[in-house]
């Protein structure tokens, strides 16, 4: 059995296992949109105490503003009422270890095609989350920016650290 089966049939048991079945909005039950890192030790509906239908969360390699994250903040904000943001990003993080020329040998060993945008790759963890910060904060497309703020998750003990 694949790793997709085994993904399929967990849903198939969640789904039967479901004591809430009333339907769940869009709109976040928190006005919250989260951007964190896709690394699969972050599990924010726990860290948080977290139930389905509170907040957005976006996830990308390194918890980086993207335009894509952009997008997909201001369509929170717009379409679902999201008016603060975390940004929360981790130690341990693939993006800090490795340069970004050392990722991108790998990526073109491994594809035969060499990426040419920036992988985002940093030196250091908490300038990181602040360039991250001023990114957001200054983009035109996002209408709420009052509540913005930036996080380190400790991956070892799961406590959220706030950067200034």
């Amino acid at each position: 059995m694949s790793a997709i089966d085994d993904l399929l049939k967990r849903n198939a048991d969640y789904v039967a296992s479901r004591e809430n079945l009333k339907r769940l909005e869009a709109k976040p039950t928190m006005p919250v949109a989260v951007l964190t890192c896709l690394d699969a030790r972050i599990n924010i509906g726990r860290v948080m105490g977290l139930r389905e239908g509170d907040l957005h969360v976006l996830r990308n390699a390194g918890a980086t503003v993207t335009d894509d994250a952009i997008r997909s903040l201001a369509i929170s904000q717009v379409l679902h009422g999201t008016d603060q943001i975390m940004l929360i990003k981790h130690t341990d993080c693939a993006m800090i270890r490795h340069g970004e020329d050392e990722l991108r040998d790998m990526l073109t060993a491994a594809t035969g095609t060499k990426p040419t945008a920036s992988l985002g790759t940093f030196d250091d963890l908490d300038e990181n989350t602040r360039s991250e910060l001023r990114k957001i904060r200054e983009s035109p497309l996002l209408v709420n920016k009052g509540c913005v703020r930036g996080f380190v998750l400790d991956v070892k003990s799961c406590r959220l650290r706030e950067v200034i």
